[in-house]
């Protein structure tokens, strides 16, 4: 395999594509970012300085991935959807000087294995969407998000579980904190606010 570059996106020279990515039109990448193979980078899509992505990934149309932000395997990134890094956002200083790059510091967002992000959620700067977890569309994370959590609203809150098919998790009847997948069987256990994955299926 290789790497396909569409003619209308801007790549960096710096940047590092893994074999079989696709950058579509009007994308941009910047300068030392880093993408891993298998990756899909959408129309318009945009990846900041330095940015680390892992293994396909799918980044959507007119999504906003700025630096310092570290995506792992399997990623999914929502159409239009935005990780942000400016905790205190101004244009001027407080005499009304542009700001300019050297006048603030990034924070970025990290988004482990898996996870997914919905049309326009935006996810405010330094938080963290755990492994296999679920953004509603146009939720806005302003706190991190647990592993396997389906979180939805403004401010985003956990509404139930996930499991790596996407698919809502429902508790055994008869066994507390015992979560299924309907589509794959697999298990999972609550304890703490948190969920773990089972090895096995249900019987």
């Amino acid at each position: 395999m290789s790497v396909r570059i569409q003619p209308s996106s801007q790549v960096d020279e710096t940047a590092a594509l893994g074999d079989g990515t696709t950058v579509w039109d009007l994308a941009q990448i910047r300068e030392e970012a880093r993408l891993g193979r298998g990756c899909v980078v959408g129309r318009g899509a945009y990846v900041g300085p330095g940015v680390r992505i892992g293994d396909n990934v799918k980044l959507q149309n007119h999504a906003l991935v700025y630096e310092p932000a570290v995506l792992g395997n399997g990623v999914f990134i929502g159409p239009a959807a935005v990780l942000t890094n400016d905790l205190h956002p101004r244009a001027v200083d407080p005499d009304g000087r542009l700001k300019r790059g050297g006048d603030w510091e990034a924070a970025g967002v990290v988004v482990e294995e898996g996870a997914s992000l919905g049309a326009r959620s935006v996810c405010v700067p330094g938080v963290r969407v755990g492994r296999w977890a679920l953004v509603a569309a146009g939720a806005v994370v302003s706190r991190d998000v647990p592993d396997f959590a389906l979180v939805a609203g403004v401010p985003a809150r956990r509404i139930g579980w996930v499991g790596r098919a996407g698919v809502r998790l429902t508790e055994r009847a008869g066994e507390p904190g015992v979560w299924e997948c309907p589509r794959t069987g697999a298990l999972h256990d609550e304890k703490g606010g948190a969920l773990t994955e089972r090895t096995g299926k249900a019987d």
